[in-house]
């Protein structure tokens, strides 16, 4: 069958259909805005991606993103160094952040554990985790993975492993649904979570 496509929109389509949770009828509406808008905001928005891209990185000590080697947490010294929350992605510690209440740190793990994915806990960032247990004066654990099955996974594994270092580990509680992820939960939702959170024994 023919494309109705030009070369480069079809190249464009492609490219933008491999973006999380755009598909090709996205993607079609994207460029037809492209289309229509003005060339500088094009190009302001061509410039914005790629500082995006040259710019940010991962925090040194938290995995959070960052335009410098500490991010705006980790270099926040009025926030409580005693207690760290454990998330799964940097957009965790976003929503976390627009509920208000939590004034601890964070620690990103960059994924979750999916055996039939083939992702084990090697490929998250858990050896900095517990090198931070070890080397910071750290009183308390939040582990704030999703109540999905990989979440639940995941917070089973920290829990065994965390354990021998003497921390007082808790868990995010009622609020959150079953099967949800955190950055999909609202503000409010969010706070009666963390209000509730539950010691692990």
């Amino acid at each position: 069958m023919m494309s109705v496509y030009t070369e480069s929109i079809r190249i464009l389509v492609e490219r933008l259909s491999k973006l999380p949770g755009i598909g090709r009828r996205s993607a079609e509406r994207i460029i037809t805005y492209i289309l229509d808008a003005p060339d500088q905001e094009i190009r302001d928005l061509s410039g914005a991606i790629t500082r995006v891209k040259e710019n940010v990185r991962f925090c040194r000590v938290c995995n959070n993103l960052s335009e410098e080697e500490l991010c705006r947490i980790c270099r926040d010294t009025s926030r409580n160094k005693e207690v760290l929350c454990v998330v799964e992605r940097p957009a965790d510690i976003s929503s976390i952040e627009k509920a208000g209440i939590f004034k601890g740190i964070y620690h990103v793990l960059h994924g979750t554990i999916a055996p039939l994915e083939g992702r084990g806990p090697q490929e998250l960032k858990i050896d900095g985790l517990l090198l931070r247990l070890r080397d910071e004066h750290i009183r308390e654990v939040i582990i704030a993975t999703g109540s999905d099955t990989e979440g639940e996974t995941t917070a089973l594994y920290l829990t065994k492993v965390i354990k021998p270092l003497n921390v007082m580990l808790s868990r995010i509680g009622l609020g959150l649904p079953v099967g949800s992820a955190l950055e999909y939960a609202d503000a409010a939702t969010i706070s009666v979570a963390l209000e509730a959170r539950r010691n692990i024994s």
